[in-house]
């Protein structure tokens, strides 16, 4: 589907997104997805009804209408948990699995690295990290690290 201006979410008593067409036709329990949630996040959303299946297509979402942005940003906000590692406190090992301490934009806090296959590249500086608990933690650029931490990081790298 095309990015569809003939449409508009709410949230239920529950505090799920409802979709609404303007026929009148109402989807409850829609979910967004980002087609490519860390290359162009703002690129590709599908909004998707509770059968699994995409409802609308949304072609960019800085194109929408101030509000209902506002919606789909929160919504995918709470979706798509991915701390950014600041720094790297500690690790427990320099062998897997170990335990990594690490400062993040949203705190504190400690991951268990199973392999170092968990440690993905994203482009030239920038890292996914899968945590044991299945938390993804991002870096940004790791050149932008402080010295210890890319000192840490290289050993698993």
């Amino acid at each position: 589907m095309k990015n569809n201006p003939d449409f508009q979410l709410e949230r239920d008593a529950f505090g799920r997104l409802v979709l609404v067409f303007a026929t009148g036709e109402r989807h409850e329990g829609v979910v967004p997805v980002r087609a490519f949630p860390i290359a162009a996040p703002d690129e590709g959303v599908s909004l998707v009804g509770t059968e699994g299946h995409e409802l609308v297509w949304i072609e960019q979402l800085s194109a929408m209408p101030p509000a209902l942005r506002g919606l789909l940003e929160e919504e995918l906000a709470i979706r798509e948990f991915v701390p950014e590692i600041r720094r790297l406190k500690a690790v427990s090992t320099f062998s897997t699995p170990s335990v990594w301490t690490v400062e993040t934009d949203r705190g504190d806090t400690e991951f268990v690295l199973k392999t170092e296959e968990d440690i993905r590249r994203l482009d030239r500086t920038g890292l996914l990290i899968a945590g044991g608990a299945g938390v993804q933690f991002r870096v940004q650029d790791m050149t932008a690290l402080d010295r210890a931490s890319r000192r840490l990081l290289e050993r698993f790298l």
